[in-house]
Order: C-alpha cells, then structure tokens, then sequence
C-alpha cells in the first residue's frame, strides 16, 4: 500500500488525508480498481473485499488487524489480502501512514488450472517487487487513457506482476517458466498483433486461443522476441508511422491509420520507441531529403 512517493519510505508530511479511487482498463472489458491513500488519524471499520488487495506502503507505518492477528507494515512492504477476509487499518503512532492499493479480480492471480494462490505471509519483503507494483500503480492510476494499446500494455504489466507475486511467494502450483514450442506460440502473437493493428486483442483473449495462461503467454513471446507483446505492437506501429511520416502525411492522420486513438498517443509511444516527436521527426526527414536534392550533382 502507498501514497505519493516512491516505496523507499519517503515522508508525506504537511499533506492533508486523502483517498483517491480510481479505474484502469485492462483490455478485454477488464478493469481494475486502484487506491491512493493518505491517513493521519482515520481507522477503517472491520470490511472485507470481493477481490484480492495488494498493497505498498509508501511512507509511515501501518496496522491491520487480519485472520485474527496483527500486522506490523512500514515503508516498502507489499501486503496482499486474500478476498473475502475481514480486516482492519488504522495508523501506528507517528505520523500516519500512506500507501497504494490494487484490487486484482481473483481471476487475474489463478494458475491455469483456475485455483488460486495462497499467501500464507500476508506481509512481504521483496522491495524489487514494491518497486515495481509502485511504478505500475503510478502509471496506472495517472493515465485516464482509453488507448487500445494502453490498455493492452497495463494489461500485460499487472498479469506479469500478479503472476510474480504468486510464483515467488504463493503456495499455489506455478506455470513453469519453459513453455513448449514457445518459438512457435510467439510468432503465432506477433502475426496475431500485426493483423490487427488497430483494435489488438485483449492479452486474456490470445491466451485463450493458444491454450496458455497469461503468464505463459508473456514468457513464451519474452523469450523468443525479447520484449513483451505491447511493446513489439508499439514498436511495430511506430515503424509504421514513420513510412506515412516520410511519405508526407500528417501526424494526426498517421495516428488513425496505424491505430492510435488519437495522435497525442500516437506522440507518447513514438518518443518512447524513437526519443522524438512525429512532427519532429517527420520534419527532419523533409529536410535530409531537401538537403540531399540540393547537394546531388546536376546532371
């Protein structure tokens, strides 16, 4: 659970209480629900949860009363409640606590068989982990977006993390690591991504016609691309934009053509993948060219 800053136990102090929910699409009319939290004083009344939460702290030191015990959480710790649990939360003494919370449909952590992890430590310290549901949390709850390849990317990221947590720290059996014919699988995706370029499917939909759980999905195209299968479409979409670009089209009419939604994302992931914007790449493109005819002996 967190707030603001990162899980290294920065301090929020001088900030007022707050709680901020919000939603995140997944693809595959998933969502997920988020949590950003800061208490001082507020002590929550014994409820429980349909789904999973899992947590980072943030900053300060928390208490939760939970399976008729007492749980002790500071700065960087991950805390996972299983659904249907009764439990608590309220600050230690200090100066409050903050943290960050998301809450994974069950269906979001179950192995391929569809049974579900145990977490006999509802406290964990795995501080790579923290560290990397925080910045997932972050980007997550800070994008409003509706971008197919957005959603299809937060996707792919929460089943990667969820599917961590239970391997390394879940009784329940894992998928194994090896994925026969991952070479095979993984170019069936990329095909998959590459026809549909501008409505790509939900990560839970590829899994199903491949016959793989999500995880196994993402490890088997990690393996064999070396990234995961967000990442190739935006790369491939990116690569395709800059054909348009040089061709002389527009940026806002590029971002519909290689399926953007609109161009600001379009913008976003063309800087991610090449460092620079459309309309400035598109410009010094048009002024090699112009530079290039201006220099070519006349005949």
């Amino acid at each position: 659970m967190s707030g603001t800053e990162s899980p290294r136990g920065e301090s929020e102090r001088g900030e007022s209480e707050r709680a901020i929910w919000t939603r995140a699409p997944l693809g595959g009319g998933t969502t997920l629900d988020l949590l950003t939290a800061r208490f001082d004083r507020h002590r929550y009344a014994p409820h429980t949860h349909e789904d999973f939460t899992v947590g980072v702290c943030v900053a300060g030191s928390e208490i939760i009363d939970y399976r008729g015990g007492r749980l002790d959480i500071g700065p960087g710790a991950v805390v996972v409640l299983a659904p249907g649990e009764p439990h608590t939360g309220r600050p230690a003494l200090g100066d409050g606590y903050a943290y960050r919370a998301m809450y994974p449909a069950p269906h979001l952590l179950a192995d391929p068989t569809g049974d579900l992890p145990h977490f006999k430590d509802a406290v964990v310290d795995d501080r790579q982990l923290a560290e990397a549901l925080y910045a997932a949390h972050t980007d997550l709850s800070g994008d409003g977006a509706t971008d197919p390849l957005t959603a299809f990317a937060a996707e792919s990221r929460i089943a990667w993390l969820l599917s961590t947590l239970a391997r390394r720290h879940g009784s329940a059996r894992p998928a194994p690591d090896a994925v026969p014919g991952a070479a095979a699988v993984a170019l069936a995706v990329r095909d998959r991504l590459a026809d549909d370029l501008e409505a790509p499917p939900a990560l839970a939909d590829l899994a199903a016609e491949t016959g793989l759980s999500r995880y196994q999905l993402l490890r088997a195209f990690r393996t064999t691309m070396g990234m995961p299968p967000y990442a190739w479409l935006a790369q491939h979409r990116v690569a395709r934009a800059r054909a348009l670009l040089e061709a002389g089209r527009r940026p806002a009419e590029v971002a519909a053509l290689v399926g953007f939604a609109d161009q600001a994302h379009l913008t976003r992931w063309f800087r991610r993948v090449l460092g620079v914007t459309p309309a400035a790449y598109r410009d010094s493109v048009r002024a090699g060219a112009a530079y290039a005819r201006r220099a070519a002996p006349s005949a």
